[in-house]
């Protein structure tokens, strides 16, 4: 899921949470359906956030219901060290935990690559860019969160796109993930400050067409990068 300053590969990943929590495998097929590049699923403790969400089965089903997907595995959790392995063994594909999480970060990267899956951090809106800056030559990903963690719904706070930029300039090899509030317009605006995966719950799911918005989220992201950021060789 890597991104190159002339050609980003942009991805879209519906996140589950969003999903009629009595129908998450018809969700998760329809998604498939749909032309995702993956699936996000959020992951939450009651005690890093204010809500509780599903634990290593939510993977599991997914990864039973959709195969092909893309696991893209978001641990918004006081301690990730004791809860990473459940999720692998689960099936995720791509693990995130917080820069602001109770964890000693280099190990537990280590542990997260030498499994076999992608290892990334979370940066809540308020963190300063200068957390995460002494490990952007250790992950694969860095998502900045555009909502407080912990509920799907909320507003897109556009104070988070400087951070994108700055980022993208320190890094320009790094994808960047955005999570909170995107939809067919905030996605765009994202795209080009330098973020090339985004992932969108409620606009995805009460979508009409999510096939359709889907391919325009994709189209119009890579357009706004190109006319942005894109360099010639």
């Amino acid at each position: 899921m890597h991104a190159t300053l002339n050609s980003p590969a942009i991805k879209i990943l519906p996140s589950l949470l969003a999903a009629d929590m009595g129908r998450l495998e018809a969700a998760c097929r329809a998604v498939a359906e749909a032309g995702a590049d993956g699936l996000h699923l959020d992951i939450m403790d009651g005690h890093f956030v204010p809500n509780l969400s599903m634990g290593p089965d939510f993977v599991r089903m997914a990864r039973a219901a959709s195969p092909e997907l893309y696991r893209h595995v978001h641990l918004m959790v006081s301690h990730p060290e004791e809860l990473a392995d459940a999720f692998m063994d689960a099936g995720a594909q791509t693990l995130l935990f917080h820069v602001e999480a109770q964890a000693s970060i280099e190990p537990l990267v280590e542990r997260i690559r030498a499994r076999g899956v992608v290892p990334g951090l979370v940066l809540n809106p308020e963190t300063p860019l200068e957390a995460v800056i002494p490990y952007l030559g250790l992950v694969d990903e860095v998502l900045l969160m555009t909502v407080h963690p912990g509920f799907g719904g909320q507003a897109f706070m556009d104070e988070v796109l400087p951070k994108i930029r700055d980022l993208h300039a320190l890094a320009p090899q790094l994808p960047i993930s955005i999570d909170g509030g995107i939809t067919l317009e905030t996605a765009p605006a994202c795209a080009g400050q330098g973020a090339s995966i985004f992932i969108a719950g409620t606009a995805l799911f009460r979508s009409a067409t999510m096939s359709r918005d889907i391919a325009s989220m994709r189209e119009r992201c890579a357009r706004s990068f190109s006319e942005n950021l894109a360099r010639p060789e």
